[in-house]
């Protein structure tokens, strides 16, 4: 398929796609007339590439692991898991504070649904 193919099956902009095979994430195949080719392989790519980046992962992480998902070598293995567990350790971290963030407004929603179903508060300014 073609970039715009590609483009509609994944939901990511040309210009993305683009940047992916830049930054190395992304390896089209060339047409003697210089046109990228992708297959269904790259759809699944794309998207895992996408969950990356929607992670807060960064362009520079996510190559760091291509390698070992293009060609595994035990070397590469070592390094994409040493880069994965960082990931993993960051993302652990930020699920914490969202997680502390949702409970302290969970609180707060308690407290003003208490007080508006109370009613007194309305009954004393008046």
């Amino acid at each position: 398929m073609r970039i715009g193919e590609l483009s509609a099956r994944t939901g990511a902009s040309r210009r993305s796609l683009r940047y992916y095979e830049q930054q190395g994430l992304l390896v089209a195949t060339r047409s003697p007339s210089g046109q990228r080719y992708y297959d269904d392989a790259h759809v699944q790519r794309v998207s895992l590439i996408q969950q990356f980046l929607a992670a807060g992962m960064s362009s520079r992480t996510i190559a760091q692991m291509v390698p070992c998902m293009t060609e595994p070598t035990m070397d590469r293995a070592r390094q994409a898991l040493a880069a994965m567990n960082r990931e993993r350790t960051r993302l652990s971290a930020a699920i914490d504070e969202l997680t502390a963030a949702r409970e302290a407004l969970d609180h707060l929603i308690g407290v003003n649904e208490d007080f508006l179903a109370d009613g007194t508060a309305d009954r004393a300014s008046a």
